[in-house]
């Protein structure tokens, strides 16, 4: 009995290489080139600081007209910039992060829809309106609180007063920036703890947890490098924030840890807005040097919570 062999029929080999469709080209296109030109144009900022910013940098004390050259004049702006982004942070963070909890674990989900969108809103007020609202309410009000801490905690040096009479205060201005900092990291904060695994949620529960020992052994936990980089972005914004410091502070060129005192040191960003109009020569090229120290700060700050939120760590378990 013979059998009829049929011939086999090759089968087609996978290509290598996907087919690129014409859509796929074009849009990988425009977006390698929207990366170069973010690239190109920090770079080109950072060269434009840098170049503008080296006279004033070399320039010998009388030309600057500090005894300590340029480092005596960035200096006391360098520290009123610290400062007041640090009274921000410090404030800001706790609040953030309790409304992050309170719109993604606590409250009933229309609620907290529209409490986000409230809590989004506010980064997009101009900060001439928070300069404003500082000036005229913030400040007054808190004249007798100064003034308490004058009297009383005087011995820090925080407050060691005399407190100012108007409440324009480095106090005042940190408050301000706490304000305009914090639906940032609010955000960052509430995301990351909506990502929290529902079954380390549920299992912590189970085990007879409340929620609030829940939040405390799952959500922090997982959610802890996104605080630390919402409260770093944050921190960028408060570094470069201008007219509301300028509105709210008439800063000198000192160093002075006293926050609720008439006298307080400026900031790089507020300095720059209150001096370029009327400076000419060096002093403009110091202004633009001052903006140079301030650029590399904030890049270096907004790098280390890029840091952190890419070495964020991943639970295991299905989410």
């Amino acid at each position: 009995m013979s059998t009829t062999i049929e011939p086999e029929t090759p089968t087609p080999t996978p290509s290598s290489r996907p087919v690129r469709r014409p859509g796929d080209q074009i849009f990988a296109g425009l977006a390698t080139g929207a990366g170069v030109l973010i690239l190109l144009v920090l770079a080109g900022v950072a060269a434009f600081l840098l170049v503008e910013g080296v006279p004033a940098i070399l320039a010998s004390p009388e030309e600057v007209g500090n005894e300590r050259a340029f480092v005596g004049f960035v200096w006391p702006l360098l520290f009123g910039t610290l400062l007041s982004a640090t009274i921000a942070l410090v404030v800001a963070t706790p609040f953030a992060v309790a409304v992050a909890l309170f719109i993604s674990h606590y409250a009933p989900p229309r609620f907290a829809q529209g409490l986000g969108y409230l809590m989004d809103l506010l980064a997009a007020i101009p900060s001439l309106v928070y300069g404003l609202w500082g000036v005229t309410v913030l400040a007054p009000a808190t004249v007798p609180t100064a003034q308490w801490l004058a009297d009383n905690l005087g011995w820090i040096p925080l407050f060691a007063g005399p407190a100012s009479t108007t409440g324009r205060t480095m106090l005042v201005a940190g408050l301000v920036l706490a304000v305009m900092i914090l639906p940032i990291i609010s955000a960052v904060s509430r995301e990351v703890f909506l990502q929290t695994p529902r079954l380390h949620q549920e299992a912590a529960l189970a085990l007879g947890a409340t929620r609030w020992e829940m939040i405390k052994m799952a959500v922090l936990p997982f959610g802890r490098s996104g605080i630390i980089s919402g409260a770093m972005l944050g921190l960028g914004r408060a570094l470069g924030e201008t007219i509301a410091v300028a509105l709210i502070i008439s800063g000198l060129g000192i160093v002075s840890f006293n926050i609720i005192g008439s006298q307080n040191a400026l900031t790089i960003a507020a300095n720059i807005a209150l001096d370029f109009p009327e400076s000419s020569g060096l002093a403009v090229n110091a202004l633009i040097a001052t903006g140079l120290v301030l650029f590399v700060v904030t890049f270096l700050v907004n790098a280390f919570a890029r840091y952190i939120i890419n070495r964020r760590s991943e639970f295991s378990g299905a989410n």
